[in-house]
């Protein structure tokens, strides 16, 4: 595989997700992402982000790293905020609690009745900052969003703003207003794969983003970031119970992942930072799994 890469080139954060029945072999990647100089690592809620953020704190030592994200149903603010001051204290600082209110069809799983997403999101940070005086200071917030009604609720109440599979010319529009602005970070979870076979990787991000491409509120929001029409595609086809597959639009796969050879990722993730906004490498591959694929990516900055 190609490494056609700067040498001073910064390593993106990193997606881990705690697999069941191999969580060490997790942790013993966090510790490797920690001394490659990895600056963080968001913790999914596949595989319990907060279960795996209790092991980060005792297993390394100088990273960041936060939930992406803790859902807010199906749990309350008093059970949330009294595990997230833990984790912010065993660690010295270096936890962040992102919430989110995730997608409505996972929420029905959790035979929850989901309210107004923006709503039901600002009671529930009410909540964490009122029982504070019993928990323990909490870590800092950040807040799951993609349009900008929740951006906004982000800025008002929380301490950052992550998106995830977001557009990178429609972001770099909304986040324009927020760089710089003092105690507030914002990150991008971003599909990676790294293949000097392009289309190859470009294939395996097509089948991940289909999941989302089913997902009404994820349509919404890339029709709002200018992809219009190749999400009308997509609705004709998922109305079509004759259709094969999902149309994904080359340019659309583009703007919201990342997938080639090195080279090319190390652009795609400075261009993430060039727009304020740290990128989260959520990584694939064309030849292995996730412990593959994050090799695979350390390979980049050895």
């Amino acid at each position: 595989m190609s490494r056609d890469r700067s040498s001073t080139a910064q390593p993106p954060a990193l997606s881990l997700v705690a697999t069941p029945g191999k969580r060490r072999q997790i942790l013993e990647l966090a510790v490797e992402a920690e001394s490659l100089g990895v600056p963080a690592l968001a913790c999914p809620t596949l595989g319990n982000a907060l279960g795996l953020c209790t092991s980060l704190a005792h297993v390394t030592a100088s990273i960041r790293f936060f939930t992406s994200i803790q859902g807010i149903y199906g749990t309350t603010p008093a059970e949330v905020g009294s595990l997230a001051s833990h984790i912010h204290e065993v660690s010295d600082g270096r936890f962040a609690l992102g919430l989110g209110v995730s997608h409505e069809a996972m929420v029905r799983r959790l035979g929850v009745e989901m309210g107004p997403p923006l709503g039901d999101m600002r009671r529930f940070v009410a909540g964490l900052r009122e029982l504070e005086k019993w928990s323990g200071p909490l870590p800092p917030i950040h807040l799951a969003t993609l349009r900008d009604r929740m951006l906004a609720l982000a800025v008002e109440v929380a301490d950052g703003a992550l998106w995830a599979n977001a557009s990178l010319r429609h972001t770099t529009r909304q986040a324009a207003p927020l760089v710089g602005r003092t105690g507030f970070h914002m990150g991008n979870m971003i599909p990676t794969v790294i293949d000097d076979d392009e289309e190859a990787a470009a294939a395996v991000n097509a089948k991940t983003m289909q999941t989302y491409l089913r997902l009404p509120n994820y349509r919404n929001y890339w029709k709002a970031a200018g992809w219009v029409e190749e999400m009308e595609a997509v609705e004709a086809a998922l109305s079509d119970p004759g259709r094969p597959s999902i149309p994904i639009d080359r340019r659309w796969l583009e703007d919201c992942t990342a997938f080639g050879p090195a080279g090319k990722i190390v652009e795609r993730f400075s261009a993430w930072r060039e727009a304020g906004v740290e990128p989260i490498a959520v990584m694939s591959s064309t030849s292995g799994g996730q412990a593959h694929a994050i090799r695979q990516l350390f390979d980049l900055y050895r």
